[in-house]
């Protein structure tokens, strides 16, 4: 039995993985699940698959998770906080752990799991963004293996040789393409785009996600996350990345080879499909997505991303140029920018904005360390805070 830790178990990738997971029950056992404050989402998911611990990131939540199964679990473990999380990621039972918090928060556990070299299933873009080369040169030292899941980036696992660590130039690949939905507002007017609504945003024609996701993948701010994150799996550089628009979310990213091939990896937008794929590589597994039907999709649109209509996708290359913790800061503007957003704070162009005024006014710095790295994002979040207030008035 493979034991699994689910780092965000409640949210949209965390369901997910469950339900790839009771499919296989004679393969897989969960030992452990992780929410922000969804007790009563944790509670349920403890009763029906009974981890050895279940974590709930906020401390003033654990006493009422505790309470709550007392009486017929008593013995599952509840733990609390970032030390909580941490321990959920690195138990000797687990072997497989799916990295699915949303944010920078998810850093810390990530890279508790790949200091215990497991096998990381990574939905949390950020901890790539935030800290990549470290990030990478602790994999390496520990010898954990990290299995993309974002649809995107698993599809380019898929497409690309198994060798691709050596660096994909060696092996005859001319350049990623990832692809991209557009979101909700591909064709709306530019100039409509500052009164769209939070619930506007989150209605994705493609795909189901969290709200702060739902976000991200309008503004194209996702995109560009995953190009970063992309660099740093693949080991490229985003001269070697082409952004696609795909509206039709079926080719979830392809690869060009110097001999002309492209590889695509095709599928109906399920996030079961790549979950699935990570959790039995190099096998596969049944994932409960149903059969991409071809003649009912008919075509498939391609196009160049608008700058001008997603400039967040321009900030993201700017800050990886930069380098540095440049894109720790992109990261934290652009969470607390989204945070504000949702909260009816500031408007939807004013999140590229705000993102890029924080990039301008907080210096970046080496990205080597982990606590500089992290002092970073705390002056980032401070200053896009003081420039979402300046807004404001």
């Amino acid at each position: 039995m493979i034991g699994v830790s689910i780092l965000g178990s409640t949210g949209s990738i965390g369901l997910s993985t469950l339900d790839v997971l009771q499919r296989h029950t004679d393969r897989y056992r969960v030992v452990a699940l992780t929410a922000n404050r969804d007790v009563d989402g944790l509670a349920a998911q403890c009763r029906r698959f009974r981890p050895a611990l279940a974590v709930v990131a906020d401390p003033d939540c654990a006493g009422q998770l505790r309470r709550r199964l007392a009486a017929s679990l008593p013995d599952i473990e509840v733990l609390s906080g970032t030390h909580g999380l941490e321990t959920a990621a690195r138990l000797p039972e687990v072997d497989y752990v799916m990295a699915a918090i949303v944010g920078a928060v998810g850093l810390l556990p990530a890279l508790a799991a790949v200091r215990s070299g497991k096998r990381l299933l990574l939905a949390n873009k950020e901890a790539l963004v935030v800290s990549g080369d470290l990030f990478m040169r602790e994999a390496e030292k520990h010898e954990a293996e990290i299995l993309p899941i974002d649809s995107e980036h698993n599809a380019v696992f898929q497409c690309m040789p198994p060798e691709f660590s050596v660096g994909p130039e060696q092996l005859g690949v001319r350049r990623i393409l990832l692809t991209a939905s557009g979101g909700p507002f591909l064709h709306t007017p530019l100039e409509a785009l500052s009164r769209v609504t939070p619930e506007d945003a989150c209605a994705h024609p493609n795909w189901e996600m969290g709200r702060k996701i739902s976000v991200d993948s309008a503004t194209m701010m996702n995109k560009g996350l995953e190009v970063i994150e992309a660099c740093w799996l693949f080991k490229t550089d985003p001269q070697h990345i082409q952004v696609v628009l795909h509206p039709q979310s079926v080719v979830h990213s392809m690869v060009e080879y110097t001999d002309g091939s492209i590889l695509a990896q095709l599928g109906n937008p399920d996030m079961r499909t790549p979950i699935a794929h990570a959790l039995a590589w190099p096998e596969r597994m049944e994932s409960g997505v149903q059969s991409l039907d071809l003649f009912a999709v008919a075509r498939l649109d391609f196009q160049a991303p608008d700058l001008q209509r997603f400039p967040c996708l321009d900030l993201a290359y700017q800050a990886f140029r930069q380098g540095g913790t440049a894109p720790a800061i992109l990261n934290a503007a652009n969470e607390v920018a989204v945070g504000a957003f949702l909260a009816g704070r500031l408007g939807f162009t004013d999140i590229a904005r705000t993102v890029e005024t924080t990039l301008q006014a907080v210096a970046s710095g080496p990205a080597n360390d982990l606590g500089a790295i992290l002092e970073t994002d705390g002056r980032a979040r401070a200053a896009a805070e003081q420039t979402i207030g300046a807004v404001g008035r």
